[in-house]
This record gives structure tokens, C-alpha cells and sequence, in this order.
């Protein structure tokens, strides 16, 4: 019997382990970010801090007759060497859908300098040399929103796909292979569950195997409550399934006008949403400074700023952060309503560097988009102060090697990682007093101890990981 007994809790004791083993996530080789607390057990004189993008200044003026000063709606997308982006142009305010909105293109080649090439496939206000992609397809032209399709399965014809439409019309599909020439999936809409007063973007998830779509919804009936977002999924682009309501976990709400959710292109299994916060009715400038601005007079009543947020697929978004990613600038023009608005996708614009574009002076004759730069990774990071800090994950999986740090120190500063098992022992041979010291500024670095950097033998199994860190951020970890 006591035989038995000792069987049965050996038995108990494999599947208790067992079930925590299945409980850590697998990471496998992903780039992991500090955007969330996905992986994060405890803090100990450490936190998470986001970072403010650099402004770069202006990129792209409204200055053509067809653009103007409510040009909205940007999507910035990089497809090998060339960046493309797309726009709403309509130099007059009107109501949403109207015929006088057409979709505009400019291309650069390294994502700050910028052309409008002369496509020639639109008459518009008599002039046919332009760079209108898209006219008389009102009310897609609205908010029109094309993505590069990363489904294996996309044909050659449908490299680039978009949506566009309003609320009376649903989102309507449009298809292209060159991101220039575009054309109707189907004349009925693919999707009409939703309000769609805004941009409502779209991608082909890997981490998920399919299409995900997510748009203007309102948290009250009609256009009640607060700007929101839903969300809806498909396998073929056409049929899709029904809409959820995004929570944002135990944050309030907020108006979010748009929300700009794609992968971020260094760790797809992230998706970042660089949005627009507005503020209804939060006046900054006053009736006689706006007609010094020359602003419209119905877009002075509110004002915007940029938010960050994340999601790793499903009904909702991590609000880490409820502080403003990218600030209005100084002067009163960037204090109108409708201003600040993030274009959606990050792209990578040097070897060190990737670039986010925020529209700003909206309906003002000085309208335009703006870069700002950051560092690979740079949204946020595990930062400690001089007086030092240690960060525990949780129990994981991953493969690989080796392990890879994009950080930053100052000179008096260091990094120091602790391999543990999922107990939270020490692994002999990756301690801390094991680990060289990591100081410096570097977008990749491998981490050594006893100056072997090899993994090898921990992959597949459920480890954690202690980061020490004194007058130092890190912005992201890889195996390899």
C-alpha cells in the first residue's frame, strides 16, 4: 500500500509539473518587447518607461489642388526598397463620403525624401498628370486603407489588398499588384458590422493564420458613448466572422479616433496600435488665434495627441502606458481638433532607425505629414536608475542559441542576466556573478557567461530569466 502511495503522488507530482510546463509560454525565437507585462513576474527597482519619438520635421505638403488641408487617413507602407503611402485628399471640408475625396500616393526611397509621381489614371479638377490612385468611388476614397498581404497563399494579382467605406456602404475590398492600380474584389461590401467613421485597418496575421480587421466602433448605440474598437477575423478575405468589442483591460476609456493596429514588423507576434487620442470639446485656442491660423472654423473646438498600445491577438489591448506617446508640438497649430494623427505601420528607415509619420496643422493651409524616428525596438523599456533594479520573468520556453539584447547604458552603467530554473534556482553556469557585464549602446549584443554564450542545452525547456540592470535600458531580447 505505501508503495501505491508513493506511486500515485510520483504520478501527481509529474502532472502538477506538467501542467506548469504546458503553462509557460513558448516563445520559441520571437523578439520580445517591453510594450506589455506578457512575460513579466516581478519588478524590483525597475519598470517599464516608454520612449518619445525624435521629430524629424516635415515629410509630405497638401499643396496640390486635390489634397488640401483635410488630407487624412495615412498608411505608410515598405515593399522591398520603395516606401509607398496612401492618403484621403479633399481640400474642402464636407461630409464623410462625398464625392469630392479622392485617394492620393507619394513614394520615397528611403522613407524621409518623397515624390507624387504622375500617374495618370484620374481626370481630376481638369488636371489628369496627378498622383490620385483612386476617384469616383466615393465613399471608399473616404478612408481607403491598403496593407501589403503577407499570406503565403496571396496571389501575385493580390500582393495589395484594401478597405474602404462608411457606415451606409460597409467596407468594400479592393485588390492590386503593384500598390498603384486598383480594382473592385467584389461590388458588395465584405463587411458592414461596424460604424467605420475612420481608418479601419486590416493585415494578414502570421501568429494567427489569418486576416484581421480592426475598425470604428462606438461604446454606446449609434454614435453614442466613446470612439472605440471592434474586431473581425477571416480566412479569405471576404467572409468574416462576427465582431468583438476590444477591452482595454482595466483602463477607462478614452475617444480613440483612429487606431492604427498592425504587426510590428520585428516581432509580428506583437501588434502595435499608434492611435489618436481625441479630446472632445477641450478647447486650447480661442476664435481670434485660430483666424491667424486660418483654420476651418468648425476644427478648433478639440485637440489630439498620439497613444500607444499593444495586443498579442483576441478581444483586447494592453494599455501599459496611459501618457502621451508622441506630444502636440509647440505653437497653437498643433492644438486644432483632428490634428496629431498617427499614419499607420512603422517602417524601418535606416540601419539603426525605423520612422513613425503623424499628420499635423489639420484643416490649417499649412496641413502636412511628419516623421519622427526612433531606435529599433525603441517604444519602451526595462529601465533602471543608478541605484539599480532586477526584472523576474515568468516561466517560458524558447529556441535557439544564443541570447541577443538590443540595449543601452550610460558609462557608469551595466546589464547583468541570470538564467533560472522554473523554481527560480539558479542554473549553475548562468548566474549573475557568471554573466560578463554588458555595457554600451547596441542595437544587437550577445550576452556570455564564463565567455561561452551557449544555450543550446536549455532550449525546449521551461526556464526563467533575471535582468539586473543599473543606469541602463533594454529595449528588447531575442534567442537566436
Amino acid at each position: 500500500m505505501q508503495g501505491f502511495k508513493k506511486h500515485t503522488m510520483l504520478i501527481l507530482m509529474l502532472l502538477i509539473q506538467g501542467v506548469a510546463f504546458a503553462q509557460a509560454p513558448n516563445i520559441g525565437s520571437n523578439r520580445e518587447l517591453f510594450v506589455d507585462e506578457y512575460l513579466i513576474a516581478d519588478l524590483n527597482g525597475a519598470k517599464l518607461k516608454m520612449h518619445e519619438p525624435i521629430d524629424e520635421g516635415a515629410v509630405i505638403k497638401f499643396e496640390k489642388p486635390w489634397e488640401g488641408a483635410f488630407s487624412a487617413y495615412f498608411t505608410v507602407i515598405k515593399d522591398g526598397d520603395t516606401y509607398r503611402a496612401y492618403y484621403r485628399g479633399v481640400p474642402e471640408a464636407g461630409s464623410d463620403g462625398n464625392d469630392g475625396e479622392v485617394t492620393c500616393y507619394a513614394e520615397s526611397k528611403d522613407g524621409i525624401n518623397w515624390t507624387k509621381p504622375n500617374l495618370n489614371q484620374y481626370t481630376i479638377k481638369g488636371v489628369k498628370k496627378n498622383n490620385v490612385i483612386l476617384a469616383n468611388a466615393a465613399p471608399v476614397t473616404h478612408n481607403f486603407s491598403p496593407f501589403l498581404d503577407s499570406n503565403p497563399q496571396a496571389k501575385n494579382a493580390e500582393r495589395y489588398k484594401a478597405l474602404g467605406g462608411t457606415k451606409d456602404s460597409g467596407l468594400v475590398a479592393y485588390v492590386s499588384s503593384d500598390g498603384k492600380e486598383w480594382k473592385k474584389l467584389q461590388e458588395q461590401a465584405v463587411f458592414t458590422k461596424g460604424v467605420f467613421d475612420s481608418q479601419n485597418v486590416v493585415f494578414w496575421s502570421i501568429s494567427e493564420g489569418q486576416y484581421v480587421c480592426y475598425f470604428r466602433t462606438w461604446t454606446g448605440d449609434g454614435y453614442s458613448g466613446f470612439r472605440s474598437v471592434g474586431r473581425t477575423t477571416s480566412k479569405d478575405f471576404v467572409n468574416w466572422s462576427e465582431p468583438v468589442q476590444m477591452s482595454f483591460g482595466n483602463r477607462p476609456y478614452e475617444h480613440l479616433y483612429t487606431q492604427q493596429t498592425s504587426p510590428y514588423y520585428r516581432a509580428p507576434q506583437i501588434y502595435l496600435a499608434i492611435g489618436a487620442r481625441f479630446m472632445p470639446n477641450r478647447k486650447v485656442v480661442n476664435d481670434e488665434e485660430a483666424k491667424k491660423l486660418g483654420v476651418n472654423p468648425k476644427y478648433y473646438n478639440d485637440c489630439s495627441d498620439a497613444i500607444l498600445m499593444s495586443s498579442r491577438g483576441g478581444g483586447a489591448y494592453q494599455r501599459q502606458f496611459m501618457e502621451s506617446f508622441i506630444k502636440p508640438g509647440i505653437g497653437l497649430q498643433n492644438w486644432v481638433s483632428r490634428s496629431n494623427y498617427p499614419a499607420l505601420n512603422i517602417v524601418q528607415t535606416g540601419e539603426t532607425e525605423m520612422s513613425i509619420y503623424v499628420n499635423q496643422d489639420y484643416a490649417q493651409p499649412t496641413a502636412h505629414l511628419r516623421r519622427y524616428s526612433m531606435r529599433l525596438d525603441g517604444f519602451a523599456s526595462l529601465s533602471a536608475g543608478y541605484d539599480g533594479g532586477e526584472m523576474t520573468t515568468k516561466p517560458f520556453v524558447f529556441e535557439g542559441d544564443v541570447l541577443e539584447l538590443n540595449y543601452a547604458t550610460s558609462a557608469a552603467g551595466e546589464i547583468l542576466v541570470e538564467l533560472l530554473d522554473e523554481d527560480g534556482n539558479k542554473l549553475p553556469g548562468y548566474s549573475l556573478e557568471e554573466c560578463q557585464p554588458i555595457i554600451g549602446n547596441e542595437i544587437s549584443r550577445t550576452v556570455y557567461w564564463n565567455k561561452s554564450n551557449d544555450l543550446s542545452k536549455l532550449a525546449g525547456k521551461a526556464i526563467k530569466m533575471r535582468i539586473y540592470l543599473k543606469d541602463a535600458d533594454v529595449f528588447s531580447f531575442k534567442f537566436n
